[in-house]
């Protein structure tokens, strides 16, 4: 892929790494880690873009054809100027249990409290905001554009070489200090920052999260099959049926999927409870009632999902998400037809 002809230089500014380190600690976000851009790719950014294309021509993408963006196998597409790229994670775990039960329907943890978009984004803003009046007099003007699971962006692969982390086997981004229980970030810019090491990877022989996954999702340590991950199944399948060798593999879940986060000995022992208080669940995240959802209607939809990132699940979807786990137990009496509006 041809790379933008420029020299490469970046905006200068009086602020360091470890000031943009401060100041996105006292924004609130929880680890921040600075990753170079270098006017062309380095080898680990040629094997991340090997990987995503061969997980593209596998068709492992299902239905989400944005992942096929050009942009997100260069991030230099998105700015032609970028030099750095500041990546952040904000932990998101609570420590509430879902009761056990096949009654129950089972909802990612990620998705219990305030869409984290609306959390994020904020946040971001006023980073960027402050970069941007650290140009200096007469100089080249700071150029930061922020993201957050909202572009072209391979976050995780950033995140690894920025030093937060590192991608596990089921294709998540580990923390020594939180897991896997966080949400990615970045803010792309022209300034030239002092880049931090590579985290490495420390997942070892572990296999927990591939032998726990009931649909075999995870096709090889991290690649990641959407045409077999309950999430995307959940989330992201608009078809009015769900397929036939997935729905009888739902136990319980309707939105999203945390099975594989759930076994990782990380994240068993070293989850922190979150200090953001927008991530506690809403009433009846926790533990709602298979029955409940399969017949819910829009307006009660509407209501239980406010500023919820569980909107991206429309009500039809919900109802069509429990009822294939209530078929697939046996646990209720057929289901009356839900009341629309």
């Amino acid at each position: 892929m041809s790379q933008p002809a420029h020299p490469h230089t970046g905006a200068q500014s009086v602020v360091s790494p470890g000031v943009v380190k401060r100041k996105a600690l006292e924004l609130g976000f929880h680890k921040v880690g600075i990753a170079a851009i270098p006017a062309q790719p380095s080898a680990a950014e040629g094997d991340a873009r090997e990987a995503l294309q061969r997980w593209l021509e596998q068709g492992f993408q299902a239905d989400m054809g944005w992942m096929a963006n050009a942009k997100r196998q260069n991030i230099r597409q998105i700015m032609p100027a970028a030099r750095s790229v500041i990546c952040l994670a904000l932990n998101y775990y609570t420590p509430q249990v879902r009761p056990e039960g096949a009654e129950y329907a089972k909802i990612s943890r990620y998705g219990w409290g305030r869409d984290y978009h609306r959390v994020m984004q904020p946040r971001l803003k006023q980073l960027v905001g402050w970069l941007c009046e650290q140009s200096e007099e007469g100089g080249d003007p700071i150029q930061a554009r922020p993201y957050a699971d909202t572009g072209p962006v391979q976050d995780k692969f950033w995140a690894q070489q920025a030093g937060l982390g590192w991608i596990a086997k089921n294709g998540n981004l580990i923390t020594r200090e939180y897991g896997s229980w966080v949400f990615l970030a970045e803010v792309i810019t022209n300034l030239e920052l002092a880049a931090d090491l590579p985290h490495t990877a420390h997942c070892g022989s572990c296999t927990r999260c591939i032998e726990a996954c009931p649909t075999a999702a995870i096709r090889s340590p991290g690649v990641v099959d959407a045409n077999r991950c309950i999430a995307y199944h959940t989330i992201e399948n608009r078809d009015p049926d769900l397929p036939t060798d997935i729905a009888p593999h739902l136990q319980g879940w309707v939105a999203g999927c945390d099975i594989c986060q759930d076994v990782c000995p990380w994240n068993q022992r070293f989850a922190q409870v979150t200090n953001v208080e927008d991530f506690q669940p809403y009433p009846g995240n926790v533990a709602p009632r298979l029955q409940d959802l399969a017949q819910i209607s829009d307006a009660a939809w509407n209501q239980q999902f406010p500023a919820s990132a569980l909107r991206r699940i429309k009500p039809a979807m919900l109802r069509r998400n429990a009822r294939a786990n209530l078929r697939s137990t046996d646990a209720a009496p057929s289901v009356s037809p839900a009341v629309e509006g």
